[in-house]
């Protein structure tokens, strides 16, 4: 009996789900940057394909006119997250930091919002959603943090209130 029970056990945790993996035939059409431009800003971000099929998001961040950031969206179909706690990135950057974004719709006027360092180095990070905060515009929103229900949207965002160029490598996106 104690074997069947543990025989449930594993098939029935949830295996990773896989939201992106990167490669050289990755198509990444579907990932859209968007800069502080449409604010007035003039930073400037673009994400591509390395020669080794890795995301490439690159730029840099002005302060001019109000700017002030750079970010790169992934929208997808409504997905139930419900049996995942955290997500799970490998990814290169260049010793800055990054805001991972994540949207329970598309249309909600806020995100939930988690800080990453990166170090020069390739690295797994893990995000617990129960850590995400939401935040409107780079205020912190008196909501409980993200649920862990549904996600439509996958984003990165730098802006760190300075000038500075970046350069971020993703390898794969997953949830656990």
């Amino acid at each position: 009996m104690r074997y069947l029970i543990l025989l449930i056990f594993i098939f029935t945790m949830s295996k990773p789900f896989v939201l992106f993996d990167f490669s050289e035939n990755s198509n990444i059409q579907n990932w859209i940057v968007v800069n502080d431009g449409v604010m007035g800003g003039l930073s400037k971000g673009s994400f591509s394909l390395s020669d080794d099929g890795h995301a490439l998001f690159k730029g840099y961040v002005s302060l001019e006119n109000n700017g002030g950031f750079s970010s790169v969206r992934y929208n997808l179909e409504s997905k139930s997250v419900k049996n995942y706690k955290k997500i799970k990135l490998r990814l290169k950057g260049d010793g800055k930091q990054y805001q991972i974004r994540v949207k329970t719709g598309i249309s909600d006027y806020y995100s939930y919002i988690a800080y990453v360092k990166t170090n020069g180095e390739w690295q797994t990070l893990e995000i617990l959603f129960s850590e995400m905060t939401p935040s409107f515009r780079g205020y912190k929103l008196d909501l409980p943090n993200y649920p862990g229900e549904y996600l439509e949207q996958f984003a990165i965002l730098i802006g760190n209130k300075k000038k500075e160029d970046f350069e971020l490598y993703l390898d794969k996106i997953e949830l656990e």
